[in-house]
């Protein structure tokens, strides 16, 4: 099953490669890119299953401070709700984002609260990396999950304590960035590979009919807007992001322990070698036995050990001959003949490599 899996997965590969993929896809734009905010927050109306605020102090000292600025005066006072929470608020500002937009934001209980299902995110300010507030957050909490709990039992579904607000920030600054002013523009390849920034490179000089795009490296294309004779960067960015190119990927074979998923890329090749698997299984019973004195008699209970050990012998698939593999196909044919389960193709994987007979890059995650 594991072998079609492999070989299913790498012919929509293979056909996805031959029919080749838009630029827009294979590289990203030298400025074009979104920002990261972050914010800390409160969570209100939730229904009893807000933190504890004996063990979540800050949850206290920030409700005060939110209320002694609508004019609430609650020094020295002693109030301890259940149905507040703090949170950590987290968005990504999208590239050109204009101030009245609005953007999804994360929410994340950081007490603990056991859920922040029904709850109204209080305005919250984002931050980005230089401190300064670009959107501000307010609105109800979509929880991801749900949890119930009685005296004896309890139940849990999804993650009830992190949730979602589509469109609950709106944006206040905008990331200074003029596109516009750019004479040259980098295009960043999100897989560096010589090859495919050759290809980019010639795609968009095919299409311009001049030299308006040079390879600079493995990862960089620089992109002259002058010589695409476009009014600006942004149109002749518009020219080039949905060019086709057929990129060109190294040979990989990417393994999950976990899971015990093996994914091939297509130029995968084994040379010829011989494979023999196989294992030895060790078990040790403790079986002790409590020997008790005859009755209306002096004595002690002894607790005798009584141990059994044995030492079994896999038959395994003994030595077994692996053709090179000149095709995917053919890698495949010759590792499904070992007749193994997925974990243990993956140790074979893992030796095969160690000698020298897998050519790709071995990625165990």
């Amino acid at each position: 099953m594991i072998a079609r899996a492999i070989l299913i997965l790498a012919l929509l590969l293979g056909q996805a490669a031959s029919a080749g993929i838009r630029l827009k896809d294979l590289v990203e734009f030298d400025g074009v890119r979104g920002n990261d905010l972050i914010g800390y927050g409160l969570v209100v109306g939730l229904d009893g299953s807000g933190d504890g605020l004996r063990n979540a102090p800050f949850t206290e000292d920030m409700m005060a401070n939110i209320l002694e600025r609508l004019g609430v005066n609650v020094t020295g006072e002693q109030f301890r709700p259940r149905n507040v929470a703090a949170v950590l608020v987290t968005a990504a500002l999208p590239p050109f984002s204009r101030a009245g937009s609005r953007v999804d934001v994360t929410v994340s209980a950081i007490g603990d609260a056991e859920s922040l299902y029904g709850g109204t995110l209080v305005m919250t300010p984002l931050n980005g990396a230089d401190g300064q507030i670009y959107a501000v957050a307010q609105g109800t909490v979509i929880a991801g999950g749900v949890a119930a709990r009685g005296d004896a039992a309890e139940v849990v579904e999804g993650v009830p304590t992190a949730g979602a607000i589509p469109g609950g920030a709106r944006v206040e600054r905008e990331v200074d960035f003029e596109l516009a002013s750019l004479t040259r523009v980098r295009l960043a390849l999100r897989e560096a590979d010589f090859t495919t920034a050759l290809r980019i490179e010639q795609a968009i000089n095919t299409h311009f009919g001049r030299s308006a795009a040079a390879m600079q490296d493995a990862g960089t294309v620089v992109l002259d807007v002058a010589a695409t004779r476009q009014p600006s960067a942004a149109h002749a960015l518009s020219a080039v992001e949905n060019l086709v190119v057929s990129p060109a990927a190294r040979a990989r074979v990417v393994i999950d322990q976990r899971s015990g998923t093996i994914v091939m890329g297509e130029d995968v090749r084994i040379s010829r070698v011989a494979v023999a698997q196989g294992g030895l299984t060790l078990r040790v019973d403790e079986t002790p036995i409590a020997v008790q004195p005859n009755p209306f008699t002096p004595g002690d209970v002894v607790v005798v050990p009584r141990t059994e050990a044995e030492i079994a012998h896999e038959p395994g698939t003994g030595l077994a001959e692996v053709d090179g593999g000149t095709t995917l196909a053919g890698v495949i044919e010759g590792m499904n003949a070992l007749g193994v389960g997925p974990h243990d193709m993956i140790d074979i994987l893992n030796t095969i490599s160690a000698a020298g007979a897998l050519h790709a890059e071995l990625i165990v995650r």
